[in-house]
């Protein structure tokens, strides 16, 4: 895997659907399910890429995670004002800072590899802590989670 561009970035206003699950009760076709047909009512769009953020409770450690641990997985698009937010959606900023930009090559199924090397082999030996902001994942417009060829963003808060 390539190394990481490293970028310091401003805050970002989204509008997002939410649900809560873990990865032993992974619910995320279902999240994009409801989300992906209704994103024609959300206003002042900015670009046309998808957020895919993993929002942990305050003060998680990631050395903590395990398969039942539960997270808010969050379905989203940018946007310039987040003045109408359509109904069963919600305004959500996505905190800026310093981040670990990885490319995943490959299907979402294929992920584990590189979450693997992300958090087992690249932080830990890095000069890098993983900071307590939300994780995301870019996706372009023309994403499809079983394409082989896929390519995602995966940002990673860092201190």
């Amino acid at each position: 895997m390539d190394e990481p561009k490293i970028v310091n970035v401003a805050e970002r206003k989204l509008v997002a659907s939410r649900m809560t699950m873990s990865l032993s009760d992974h619910q995320v076709r279902e999240l994009w399910q409801g989300f992906r047909p209704r994103v024609h009512e959300i206003q002042n769009r900015v670009g046309s890429d998808f957020f895919s953020i993993q929002h942990f409770p305050e003060n998680f450690k990631m050395s903590d995670f395990r398969p039942t641990t539960e997270f808010d997985k969050l379905a989203a698009v940018e946007v310039e004002s987040q003045d109408h937010v359509p109904e069963g959606m919600e305004a959500y900023n996505l905190a800026g800072g310093r981040y670990a930009i990885f490319i995943h090559h490959g299907s979402a199924s294929a992920f584990a590899k590189t979450f693997q090397h992300i958090y087992g082999v690249w932080i830990p030996q890095s000069e890098f802590e993983l900071d307590s902001r939300d994780q995301f994942e870019i996706l372009g417009p023309n994403y499809r989670p079983d394409d082989p060829n896929a390519e995602e963003e995966v940002w990673v808060p860092i201190k």
